[in-house]
């Protein structure tokens, strides 16, 4: 994502679990209710316990002229402990009904959580299917800098953007990033409107009454912060990079300049980072590019980041395609390890710029700390306020220092190993962790020992030092 204003969603406080005795056969309890968060350390109440997701499939209907949001999701996942109950984050929304394994199931909703308590408990490993009907209109989650996320509407249609935890606002899941599984998500809309999600589009047909369903297709692990579903006046464009990554772009025909600008060089970049990061880690790529003030942001959805109105600066488009490597494939354990997608993705910026007759990345690197403008148009930001891997709370998690910072700790890297070891360190680094889950301290621990170089001076000092590194 690029930087939003400096802040970020402080997850509105939820009720206290309700607590469901687990079903008995014999005389025996047979579970126990799973977590209702996993104890994020900026975001607590994110994600669920007790089970892990292997699969969503959404099937959604939404009309832009009533705003009305129809969902059916069915979630395929297993249990990793005895389950008498279990709970999904939704935010808002009707419930309609809850079924496990085929069988109605009893539910509450308690703030943000819903739980729910199958008719029989589930067995450790057991993999269990849940289908909740839902409905309404979805919510709008507004930050504490003013930016937006959850369900956005956007004049001719809308888009569901999650990070972090905006998704809940239109499906039910275990919202958090170290929970990655396989979507299908089906849109239908009104004819005339596209419907655009992560992945592949596997089909496009009539569903009656003047309506059309889109049905897309994404094999690969997301995060759920990461999934999205963007409905409007699209002009879409599709077509293969060099090495055959297909790519599917849809564009607001307001933001028409989109298809000549930075992002016409989107097959390019993906050949590029190719060549810089290892094999682009998905099938699909491409872009959905909003109505110019739909957001004040960009976000690296999965396979087809979302910008509002057509992107400016090669920059921005290299920024968002990174993290397709660098927290879309690889994804951060938990929100403490944001600099991983962001610093990686920063400095990823600097590496096209390198390679495109720019600045350097060591131009870069001393521009920050010289606060030279003229080289870097951040480089008197407050990159130095806190250490990137120990943001104050959750509203700092997408500050400078994320960003800028996380940059230089990677250049930091580079300065001490050299360029060979450097960049197979960043390709052995997507492909080792490809489509998992990491941490800073799987981080240090990786580059210590695929370069054979002893770091602690450059974690000690750039990315846990609380003073202005030099």
């Amino acid at each position: 994502m690029e930087p939003r204003t400096r802040a970020r969603l402080a997850l509105p406080a939820a009720a206290a679990l309700l607590v469901l005795t687990g079903a008995c056969t014999g005389g025996a309890v047979q579970g126990r209710p799973g977590a209702s968060g996993l104890r994020d350390p900026y975001f607590p109440k994110a994600g669920n316990g007790g089970y892990d997701v292997q699969h969503y499939a959404l099937d959604l209907a939404y009309d832009p002229g009533d705003g009305l949001l129809h969902g059916k999701a069915v979630i395929t996942a297993r249990a990793e402990q005895g389950l008498s109950s279990f709970n999904l984050d939704l935010a808002g929304l009707r419930v309609d009904s809850v079924e496990v394994q085929g069988a109605a199931a009893r539910y509450n909703r308690t703030g943000n959580e819903l739980t729910v308590r199958p008719a029989e408990d589930l067995e450790k490993g057991e993999v269990f299917r849940t289908e909740v009907a839902y409905g309404g209109k979805p919510k709008t989650l507004t930050d504490p800098d003013g930016s937006q996320e959850g369900w956005i509407t956007t004049g001719d249609g809308a888009v569901g953007v999650g990070e972090p935890v905006g998704s809940m606002t239109w499906f039910p899941g275990n919202h958090h990033p170290s929970d990655k599984a396989a979507y299908d998500i089906t849109l239908t809309v009104p004819q005339g409107y596209e419907a655009v999600s992560n992945g592949e589009l596997r089909s496009r047909s009539d569903a009656g009454g003047g309506r059309t369903a889109f049905a897309w297709h994404n094999p690969e692990p997301m995060a759920g912060y990461l999934a999205t579903a963007a409905v409007g006046r699209f002009t879409v464009t599709t077509g293969r990079t060099a090495s055959g990554v297909a790519l599917y772009t849809a564009v607001a025909p307001q933001e028409a300049a989109a298809g000549s600008g930075p992002l016409a060089r989107l097959p390019e970049m993906v050949e590029w980072g190719s060549s810089r990061f290892g094999p682009y880690p998905f099938g699909t790529a491409g872009a959905i590019v909003l109505p110019a003030g739909s957001l004040s942001y960009a976000l690296e959805t999965q396979t087809k980041p979302v910008y509002a109105g057509a992107p400016g600066e090669d920059g921005l488009v290299v920024h968002e395609l990174a993290h397709q490597w660098f927290g879309d494939s690889v994804s951060p354990e938990s929100w403490k390890d944001m600099w991983l997608n962001e610093g990686f993705a920063t400095y990823a910026e600097w590496l096209w710029d390198e390679d495109h007759e720019g600045a350097t990345a060591e131009e870069h690197f001393q521009a920050f700390l010289d606060g030279d403008t003229d080289v870097d148009d951040e480089a008197d930001s407050d990159w130095y306020a806190f250490p990137p891997a120990a943001p104050p709370g959750s509203e700092e998690i997408s500050d400078p220092p994320v960003y800028h910072r996380g940059a230089m700790v990677l250049h930091r890297i580079r300065q001490e190993v050299g360029d060979e070891e450097f960049f197979a360190l960043l390709r052995g680094w997507a492909a080792d962790h490809r489509h998992g889950n990491a941490d800073t301290a799987g981080f240090t621990a990786y580059a210590e020992e695929s370069t054979g170089h002893d770091l602690e001076k450059v974690w000690d000092v750039w990315l846990y030092g609380q003073k202005r590194p030099h």
